[in-house]
C-alpha cells in the first residue's frame, strides 16, 4: 500500500528547511540510525530506503555497493528533493560515500564508521573488539582509520558474515548461533572482561548489530561497553543542517495525515514494516520501490 505523500509547508528559517532528510541502508539496520535521528531532530521529516532487494551490501563487491548508493541517492533527490543524506550503512559509507560527495557536492552527506575513536576514550584495558561486515573491514576507508589509531589501543577485528541477514529475517535461532560464533571467536583471541589484556569495549560496526545486542551480551557479560554510531551521526546531521541554514525549527506538530517518516523497500516490504513497528513503534506502511 502506498503511503500518502506529504503536503503543505511549514514556517521555517529557510525555503528548503521543510524538505525531508534522506536515509538509506541495505535493509532494516539503518533504523537504529533513524531512531537516533528522530530523537535528535524531532521537527524533521525523513525518507527511509531499505535496499533489501540488493542486500547484503557487506557481502557484495565494491562496484555493486557504489551503483546502489548512487541509484538510491538519485531517487531521493529527484522524487523527494531531500535537503541532506544520511548513509546509514557502514559498508556503503566505506565503499561509496566519497563517490556521493563527488557527484553531489552541494548536498550535505553524513556517513557512519565504526566507533574506534570513542572506543579508545572509553576503554580502560586498551583492548577493543570490532564486529563488522567483511566489506567494511576490508575497505580502504576502514584500513586508513585503523592505521591512524596505531599504538593507541589493541583492536581485535571480527568479520560477521551472515549476521546482518539473520537480523533482516528475524531468524532468532540464526541470530543466537551467529552471535555465539563470533563472540566466541573474539573471546578466543582475548577474553571479555575488565582486567588487563581483556576486551572491555565492543564496537558494533554494522547498523544491524545493535538489534542483536541481547544475544551478544550472552557471550560478553554485562560489564563490556557497547558502542554504535547512531547518536554521533544524529549530532553531525544537526551540525550540517545548522551550517546550511536548513534546520527545521518549526514548533508546528505533524498530524497523522502528514507523517514525518516515509518508508520504501526494494525487497520485502513486510520485513521493513515489521521492523519499523517493533523498533520504532510506528504503524506506517512501506512503499515498494523498483530497483
Amino acid at each position: 500500500m502506498n503511503l500518502p505523500l506529504h503536503s503543505g509547508t511549514r514556517p521555517t528559517d529557510s525555503p528548503h528547511a521543510s524538505l525531508p532528510i534522506g536515509v538509506f541502508d541495505s535493509g532494516i539496520g539503518g533504523l537504529s540510525i533513524l531512531k537516533a535521528l528522530r530523537s535528535e531532530l524531532p521537527q524533521e521529516r525523513f525518507v527511509y530506503v531499505a535496499d533489501s532487494g540488493f542486500a547484503p551490501y557487506g557481502e557484495r563487491d565494491e562496484a555493486h555497493v557504489q551503483a546502489r548508493a548512487l541509484s538510491i541517492t538519485q531517487h531521493l533527490l529527484q522524487q523527494h528533493r531531500i535537503k541532506a543524506l544520511v548513509v546509514a550503512c557502514n559498508t556503503a559509507t566505506a565503499l561509496a560515500i566519497h563517490l556521493l560527495r563527488d557527484q553531489y557536492p552541494q548536498l550535505p552527506i553524513v556517513g557512519i564508521e565504526p566507533a574506534l575513536k570513542p572506543a579508545i576514550a572509553l576503554s580502560k584495558t586498551g583492548v577493543i573488539g570490532v564486529m563488522a561486515t567483511r566489506g567494511t573491514l576490508e575497505s580502504d576507508k576502514f584500513k586508513r582509520l585503523l592505521s591512524s589509531l596505531q599504538g593507541q589501543a589493541r583492536f581485535v577485528l571480527q568479520p560477521c558474515s551472515g549476521l546482518a541477514v539473520a537480523i533482516e529475517q528475524f531468524d532468532a535461532q540464526q541470530i543466537q548461533s551467529a552471535c555465539a560464533q563470533y563472540i566466541g571467536a573474539l573471546g578466543a583471541v582475548s577474553p571479555f572482561g575488565t582486567h588487563h589484556g581483556q576486551i572491555d569495549t565492543l564496537v558494533l560496526g554494522c547498523t544491524h548489530y545493535p538489534f542483536a545486542e541481547a544475544a551478544l551480551r550472552l557471550g560478553t557479560g554485562p560489564d563490556v561497553n557497547y558502542l554504535e554510531g547512531g547518536e554521533p551521526v544524529a549530532r553531525q546531521t544537526r551540525r550540517l543542517l545548522e551550517a546550511d541554514n536548513a534546520l527545521n525549527t518549526s514548533d508546528i506538530q505533524q498530524t497523522v495525515a502528514t507523517p514525518q517518516e516515509t518508508f520504501y523497500s526494494t525487497g520485502d516490504g513486510q520485513t521493513l514494516q515489521s521492523a519499523v513497528q517493533l523498533w520504532l513503534g510506528l504503524q506506517q506502511f512501506v512503499v515498494p520501490l523498483a530497483g
